[in-house]
C-alpha cells in the first residue's frame, strides 16, 4: 500500500526560490523581493525542510542547485507561470470581457488581413476563443441574422443591420494559360465562355444563390475558393476570382487573365457588419477597429498581398 505524502510549499516559496536562482543569490533576491535576506533564507530552509532534500549545495562562497533543485527550479518557473496567467484570465473576466467572439468572414475577403487582425487581437486579449466561419453569399447573412456571429464581413448589409464599408474587391477571369479560351487567339465574349465548364463556389447558406455563373452547361460547383482556384490551376475550367487570391498564381503562370472583349472587371464592397452595433462588446469593438486598421494599411502599401 502506498501512503499518500501531502508536501506543503506555497507558491510564495516555490517564488522565493526561482528569485535567488534568477538573481544569483539570497542578497541580491531579497532586493528584487522586497524582503529581508534572514527571510529570503528562511523560506528557503522551511521549503528543504517540507521536502526532506537539499535543493541547494555551498561550492565556496556561493549556493549552486543541486542536481534536484534543478529539477524543482524548472517545475517552478512552470508553476509561477501557470499562475500568473491564473491571475491574468480571472483579471479578464472580472473586467467583464467576453469568453468567445463568433466571426463569419466571406471567402471574397482576402486571408492575410483576416490573420494580420487576428494575431493583432490575440496580443491584447489572448483569452478570448475566437470562432472563425468562412463563409460564401447568403451564409454570412445567415449567419448574422441567425445570431451566430458577433461580426461579419459581408459583400451585402441585411435589413435592420448597419455596416461600415471596409474595401473594394476587384474580380478577374482567369483560366490556365493552356486552357482552351486562350487559344482562341482574340477577345472573349460571353457566349465563348458559356461553351467551357466554369467553377462556382457553392453558397454556404440557404438560399443557394448562382452569383457570377454565366449559365454554362459544364459547371462545377465546389464548397471553397481555395479548390475552385486548384480547379483552374489545373486547367479544368475557368471562373471569376478576387485579384488578391490568384496574385501569387498569376505570378508564377498558373493562370492568365481572359481577354474579354468588353470590360472584364467585376467588382464587389465589403461591409463590416456588428450584431449589436452600438451595443457590442469593447472586445467585439476592438476587433472590428482592427480589422479596419489591417485593411488602412494594406491599401497603404499600394494593396499588394505580395509585398504586405
Amino acid at each position: 500500500m502506498v501512503e499518500d505524502v501531502k508536501v506543503q510549499i506555497t507558491l510564495e516559496q516555490w517564488q522565493t526560490l526561482v528569485a535567488v536562482v534568477d538573481s544569483g543569490g539570497y542578497a541580491k533576491a531579497a532586493e528584487a523581493l522586497g524582503k529581508s535576506q534572514s527571510a529570503v533564507s528562511y523560506a528557503i530552509q522551511r521549503l528543504e525542510e517540507r521536502l526532506g532534500i537539499a535543493v541547494f549545495r555551498i561550492e565556496g562562497r556561493k549556493a549552486a542547485l543541486t542536481e534536484a533543485g534543478e529539477a524543482l527550479y524548472r517545475q517552478a518557473q512552470s508553476l509561477l507561470d501557470s499562475a500568473r496567467l491564473t491571475e491574468e484570465l480571472a483579471h479578464h473576466y472580472s473586467s467583464g470581457s467576453e469568453a468567445r467572439i463568433r466571426l463569419a468572414i466571406d471567402l471574397i475577403f482576402p486571408e492575410h488581413l483576416t490573420l494580420c487582425a487576428l494575431a493583432r487581437y490575440a496580443e491584447i486579449s489572448p483569452f478570448v476563443r475566437i470562432e472563425l466561419l468562412e463563409t460564401a453569399l447568403s451564409g454570412t447573412d445567415e449567419a448574422l441574422i441567425r445570431g451566430d456571429a458577433e461580426m461579419v464581413i459581408s459583400s451585402r448589409i441585411p435589413p435592420g443591420f448597419v455596416g461600415d464599408f471596409l474595401m473594394r474587391i476587384r474580380f478577374v477571369p482567369v483560366a490556365h494559360p493552356d486552357h482552351p479560351l486562350h487559344q482562341l487567339g482574340r477577345s472573349l465574349t460571353h457566349d465563348d465562355l458559356r461553351r467551357h465548364r466554369q467553377l462556382v463556389v457553392r453558397d454556404s447558406g440557404s438560399r443557394s444563390l448562382n452569383e457570377g455563373w454565366l449559365g454554362a452547361d459544364q459547371r462545377w460547383t465546389v464548397s471553397h475558393m481555395s479548390t475552385s482556384i486548384l480547379c483552374a490551376c489545373s486547367g479544368l475550367g475557368f471562373s471569376w476570382y478576387p485579384e488578391l487570391k490568384i496574385s501569387k498564381e498569376v505570378e508564377k503562370g498558373l493562370l492568365k487573365p481572359l481577354p474579354m472583349e468588353s470590360s472584364s472587371e467585376r467588382f464587389a464592397d465589403l461591409y463590416l457588419i456588428k450584431r449589436d452595433a452600438h451595443l457590442s462588446s469593447p472586445g467585439v469593438k476592438r476587433l472590428a477597429e482592427l480589422f479596419q486598421s489591417a485593411v488602412k494599411d494594406f491599401e497603404a502599401k499600394g494593396g499588394n498581398p505580395l509585398t504586405a
